[in-house]
């Protein structure tokens, strides 16, 4: 098993530093996120003996777990956030992906620990306009990055999304294509943000994600395996 886990984690590792040379990008442009959700620490621990630094984790109390015994890694957190559940997340975690509202911003800003830097944060864009999906709507991006920019105890680095799934290349890339562009807006219109980050692309489409500019990709299933939902 663990040799298995590391070949899948050479083969993404792979499967990016190609994708970068097609879109004409340096290979360190794109950062890894290994999403371990439901995964044991074993797992976790295996492939950060092999340099990965930076773990997802999509719930919070199996989170907490794994934080408690690694807390050296950077723990980002991707998943749904309810407002009972952001004290521990501003606590503990590196990163968040997921911010879809300007109440969760508030919350974590206000619980953020005196003493912990500003928490990187993402705004989560629902970029293919899912009524299943949360997210802010891209008109709607711009007047909510504005008010989350001035929270004390947040910085705020980017974008993230999960677009609607298709197989095709170029369709892939049409709603990544809108997320580098709503970044590069963002950017001119904050200009004092350090907005440098593109958090999408996953198993299935991270090489059209990196050739629209992804900067971090986030793979679950190619480097740990089919997710064991009996553990979350």
């Amino acid at each position: 098993m663990s040799t298995e886990l590391l070949q899948r984690y050479q083969h993404v590792l792979q499967r990016i530093h190609k994708a970068c040379q097609q879109a004409e990008r340096r290979p360190e442009s794109v950062a890894l996120l290994a999403v371990s959700k439901t995964k044991p620490v074993e797992d976790i621990e295996l492939i950060a003996q092999q340099g990965q630094t930076s773990f997802g984790e999509n719930y919070v109390q199996e989170a907490l777990q794994k934080i408690a015994l690694h807390p050296e890694l950077d723990w980002h957190f991707i998943g749904p956030i309810q407002s009972n559940k952001t004290k521990p997340i501003a606590e503990h975690f590196n990163w968040v992906h997921s911010i879809d509202r300007l109440k969760i911003a508030r919350r974590l800003s206000d619980q953020r620990p005196a003493d912990k830097a500003p928490l990187n944060v993402l705004l989560e864009v629902n970029i293919s306009g899912e009524q299943s999906k949360a997210g802010f709507q891209p008109q709607d991006l711009m007047q909510a990055a504005s008010e989350i920019a001035q929270l004390p105890n947040l910085n705020l680095r980017g974008l993230m999304a999960i677009p609607q799934a298709v197989t095709d290349f170029e369709s892939q890339r049409i709603p990544f294509a809108k997320m580098r562009s709503l970044l590069e807006s963002l950017q001119k219109a904050l200009p004092d943000c350090q907005l440098d980050t593109l958090s999408m692309g996953m198993s299935g489409d991270l090489e059209a994600a990196i050739m629209e500019g992804a900067t971090m990709v986030r793979i679950g299933t190619d480097i740990f395996g089919a997710r064991d939902y009996s553990q979350s």
